[in-house]
């Protein structure tokens, strides 16, 4: 199908004014999201390129027809590129045609009709998190026998007591903290520029208020997280809080062997949500201590029975059976065991 353009819509035109205003402006999206779904649409022009011999200069709406976008997934898939990566493209094409369609009602018909492509189905993967006695080594890896070790344990009791992305944490002031409410919390600034309150547990508010003392006595505005240059206090980057965890559970790993290889940022986030559910926590509590836009979301990542979770409620619900010798020894239960019946 072809589709009829009006002159004064041009495919370049509306795919920048798509990416620097209306996903930032309108959207509210964070500039990693941004450059995620620019890198699809990159991919896309270079399949065009390759496997349909269409230069930059020629591409139209028309080269998004949905035959198109059904030759550019088994692109994809010859590429190498995962399930979960084919997937990305696809919501990525979607979200700029919805986008398109919304602008110009001639272009729905390429949106609707590239909807239609099933996505891959993916493989699902246990969610990888740490286990008790792991988290506290990590917690407790640095000491608190240098001004920069106590910063740095600060910065891991807050990552995991928040469930904080590492760039939200790093973007902490200290008037985020509400440490003096009568359910003490942290806001929390997500994607989005959208706000969250999150409930800190009384252990981390003592710990907050040593370090205020300590990092922030003058109470001025200031970054709750910072190194010092020339006198000047400076922001941590989400690379240094990345290294502070790192070295922190290659410490802890010296001692723990429950620590595993790969410690990251998000890995904390991870375990703080799966310690909430195991311990009975709704997920719509959960939810909105993430910051997950939508429920599935959190369900896709949380909901669901760990083996050790299905152990222990399998255990609990069996019931006590007292005297299993004389149980296997009796005549009935002998005459139920060597028959057909």
């Amino acid at each position: 199908m072809r589709y009829k353009r009006k002159k004064d819509t041009c495919f370049w035109t509306m795919v920048r004014s798509y990416l620097h205003d209306y996903m930032p402006a309108i959207r509210g999206l964070s500039d990693k999201t941004i450059e995620t779904y620019k890198q699809s649409l990159k991919t896309y022009l270079r399949f065009l390129r390759e496997g349909k011999g269409l230069e930059d200069e020629d591409v139209s709406f028309e080269a998004f027809a949905r035959d198109n976008v059904k030759e550019f997934v088994v692109w994809l898939k010859g590429q190498g590129a995962s399930a979960r990566t084919v997937n990305l493209r696809i919501t990525s094409i979607r979200s700029f045609l919805k986008y398109c369609g919304q602008e110009d009602f001639e272009l729905r018909g390429i949106y609707e009709s590239v909807c239609q492509i099933q996505k891959l189905k993916e493989e699902k993967h246990p969610i990888l998190y740490l286990q008790p006695e792991a988290t506290a080594a990590i917690l407790s890896a640095y000491d608190a026998k240098s001004k920069k070790h106590r910063r740095n344990r600060m910065m891991l009791i807050l990552l995991y007591d928040t469930g904080a992305r590492v760039q939200e944490l790093a973007d902490l002031d200290i008037e985020s903290l509400h440490i003096d409410a009568p359910n003490p919390f942290v806001t929390i600034i997500g994607k989005g520029r959208k706000r969250r309150n999150v409930p800190i547990m009384k252990k981390t508010v003592a710990h907050l208020e040593l370090y205020l003392r300590e990092f922030h006595p003058s109470g001025r505005p200031a970054p709750l997280f910072y190194s010092m240059r020339e006198g000047i206090p400076h922001r941590l980057s989400t690379d240094s809080i990345s290294l502070v965890v790192g070295t922190a559970a290659a410490m802890a790993r010296e001692t723990c062997g429950a620590v595993p290889e790969n410690v990251h940022c998000h890995l904390f986030r991870k375990t703080k949500a799966m310690d909430l559910y195991k311990n009975g926590v709704p997920l719509p509590f959960i939810m909105q201590l993430l910051g997950h836009e939508s429920m599935s979301t959190t369900s896709g990542f949380y909901a669901f029975a760990t083996l050790e979770m299905m152990s222990e409620a399998i255990n609990k619900s069996a019931p006590n059976i007292g005297g299993t010798e004389k149980l296997w020894k009796s005549k009935d239960a002998k005459q139920f065991l060597y028959t057909l019946d």
